[in-house]
This record gives C-alpha cells, sequence and structure tokens, in this order.
C-alpha cells in the first residue's frame, strides 16, 4: 500500500516519514513529549481550553505574588487601599492583587530644592537669600499618605522657616554671620516637616548667599561704605586715643612727681628756716651781744663779696679790675628778716656822741683801698 493511499497509516513502517517515536527515546524527543503531553498534544487531538486559561492564570499568579526591592527602595503595601507593611530591600512575596498592592519609593535618593527668597530683616531691610536643601525620604508611610505634596510641602516650609528666621535678625547678621541662623532655619524646616506628617528627612541646609535687591543695589553700597568709613574713623581715633592718652598720663606723672618733690622740698625747707630760727632765738636770748655781732659781721660779708672792687690813688686815677659781675643771690622765700638794731655793730659811748672823722684821700700819700 501506497504511503499516500487514504486511510492508511503512516505512522508505522520502517521507512514511514513519520514514523512514531518511543516513548524512551534520548535526546531532544525526551524534553518534548512531556510538553506536547501537558499542551494537549500527540495522538488525542487538541487540548482543552481550560487548560491553557489554568496555565496563564498560574504563570500570572507567580509573577504577581513576588516582588523584588532593590536596595534604595523600600516597599509600601496597600492591602485593600490601607496600609499593611514597608518591605525592606530583598525579595518578598504578597497577596495578589486586588488583595494587595505595591508602592516602591526611592528611600536613599538625595533630592535638592533651591530657591531665591526676598525677606525683610528686623531693621526693614529688604534683602535677598537664597536657600539650598538637601533632603531625602526618612518614612515612606508618610511620605506617601501623610500629606497630599509632601515636595511641595517642603518647598513652602523652607521658605516659611527662612522668612521668620532672618525676620528676627537684623541686616548685618543676615549679610555677614549667617552660620547660627542656618543652623536654626534648619532645625525649624525639620519640625515643620514632623507637624506636617511629610516624612520627609532634612540632610543638609546652606543659605550660600544674601544680597539686596537690584533696585537698590546702589543705594544699599552706599550705605556699606558709610559704615566701612564710619569703622575706620573709628579705629583710627581709637589708635589716636592710645596713642596720646599714655603720653598724656606720664605728663601728667610726671608733674605730679615734680610737684610732690616741690612740695617736701618746701615744707623741708621751711622746717629747717623754722628750726634755725628758733634756734637762733635761744641763741640770742642767752648771749645778745654776741648773737648780734655775729649775725652783723655775716650780713656784711654776704653784702660785700657781691660788690665790684675798684682800687684808687692819689693821682686821681681810677683803676677798673675787671673782676667779673656776680648778681646778688635772690634772698630765701623764708630768711628771717634782719632788722638794723640786730645788724648794727655795738659802739662806745665816744662814738655815738660824735660822728668818726674821715680823711680825704688828697691828704695822705698812702692808697686806700675802698670796698
Amino acid at each position: 500500500m501506497a504511503w499516500n493511499t487514504p486511510g492508511s497509516d503512516n505512522s508505522g513502517g520502517p521507512n514511514g516519514r513519520n514514523p512514531r517515536r518511543r516513548p524512551g527515546g534520548r535526546g531532544l524527543d525526551a524534553l518534548i513529549d512531556p510538553l506536547r503531553g501537558l499542551f494537549g498534544g500527540g495522538a488525542g487531538g487538541g487540548g482543552s481550553i481550560l487548560r491553557w486559561v489554568g496555565i496563564v492564570f498560574a504563570l500570572w499568579l507567580v509573577f504577581n505574588c513576588f516582588v523584588l526591592v532593590t536596595e534604595q527602595e523600600r516597599g509600601v503595601v496597600l492591602r485593600f487601599g490601607q496600609f499593611a507593611r514597608v518591605l525592606e530591600p530583598g525579595p518578598h512575596f504578597k497577596a495578589p492583587w486586588p488583595i494587595e498592592r505595591v508602592t516602591k519609593v526611592n528611600a536613599t535618593q538625595s533630592n535638592a530644592y533651591s530657591d531665591t527668597v526676598p525677606v525683610f530683616t528686623r531693621d526693614s531691610n529688604m534683602v535677598n537669600v537664597e536657600i539650598n536643601v538637601q533632603y531625602k525620604i526618612g518614612d515612606p508611610q508618610m511620605y506617601l499618605f501623610g500629606s497630599r505634596d509632601a515636595d511641595r510641602v517642603l518647598k513652602e516650609a523652607a521658605q516659611s522657616a527662612v522668612r521668620e528666621q532672618v525676620g528676627r535678625s537684623d541686616l548685618d547678621t543676615v549679610l555677614n554671620a549667617r552660620a547660627d541662623l542656618t543652623t536654626t532655619v534648619k532645625q525649624q524646616l525639620q519640625a515643620s516637616l514632623e507637624a506636617y506628617r511629610t516624612g520627609l528627612l532634612v540632610t543638609e541646609l546652606n543659605l550660600p548667599n544674601a544680597r539686596p535687591p537690584d533696585e537698590v543695589k546702589d543705594a544699599f553700597d552706599e550705605v556699606q561704605r558709610a559704615a566701612s568709613d564710619k569703622t575706620t574713623q573709628i579705629n583710627q581715633a581709637q589708635a589716636y586715643a592710645k596713642q596720646v592718652v599714655p603720653e598724656a598720663r606720664g605728663q601728667a606723672a610726671q608733674v605730679r612727681a615734680a610737684a610732690e618733690g616741690y612740695k617736701t622740698a618746701s615744707i623741708a625747707r621751711a622746717e629747717g628756716d623754722a628750726s634755725r630760727f628758733s634756734q637762733m632765738v635761744e641763741q640770742y636770748k642767752n648771749a645778745p651781744d654776741v648773737t648780734r655781732k655775729r649775725l652783723w659781721l655775716d650780713t656784711v660779708q654776704d653784702v660785700l663779696s657781691d660788690n665790684r672792687t675798684i682800687v684808687g690813688g692819689d693821682g686821681r686815677n681810677v683803676i677798673y679790675v675787671p673782676m667779673g659781675e656776680r648778681r646778688a643771690p635772690a634772698p630765701a622765700p623764708n630768711s628771717p628778716l634782719l632788722t638794723p638794731d640786730l645788724l648794727a655793730p655795738p659802739t662806745t659811748a665816744e662814738s655815738t656822741d660824735s660822728p668818726r672823722p674821715t680823711r680825704s684821700p688828697r691828704s695822705t700819700g698812702r692808697e686806700e683801698v675802698t670796698r
């Protein structure tokens, strides 16, 4: 019988085109035969549609229940729309949809927000402050369900914190000393984010620049120059004061020391004169004649020692000997006053009755020395 005759069995025969494979075959046939039986192949004809539906459902169920969370992510599981748990990094299984659903968020990614905010300072000055905020998701549940838009809430809270803290500071602090201001703004921003249930964590906040608006920049620069000139003048005045004040104090100390010395010397001299006068009075009481004569001799010696010397003769020639002029010393301020009766030498009875005769230098041939 021919192979192509209708009704003939083409599966048999050693030379058939489609010979029946033996169940115990080797190689690829051993793997294909079980699959043909699973999908309805073989001698029985086409497979059932229910079997295909079951296979597709099983594959969908396996892939839907398996969840792989990466190291940077966190998985938030919702069970019938309500929060159930948070999946950490790694493989996990969950109930199939629509029972449970997983939303993944990147919890390690650092996000940035930058803006420039016009702010009024405490001393009524307008300044533009730049804000740079670095933040990440700290609580995935709060980030998704604590607020409607956590990122927008962060932007509004950052601007509010900057306006509040800058409004409590003066212009010089905002321009030149923003370190403490930055720390305060960061703490207030983090507290606001926790109060608003955003689930965000501020990792870094900076206020890199603060400058006046362009409309008032010229006036602001003029004010800054005036403040700088003021500081310069104050520094120069302080330097001059530090130089002059010690000199004035030194001069005052010198004058005070001289006055103290003069005071001490004057007191000592007055005390010495008083002591001398007291001793002289005691001596005068004990021996009036001797004391009176000694005082007179001392006074005459002092007076004549300061006069010039002139030598004259009978020929009316006057010889002037230049001995040098000496000025009489000024009397001491506290020297005792000598009365004429103390200075006059004692005289005899004859001398008091008649004056002492004088001789003219012409009547004698001897030279007379006069002082």
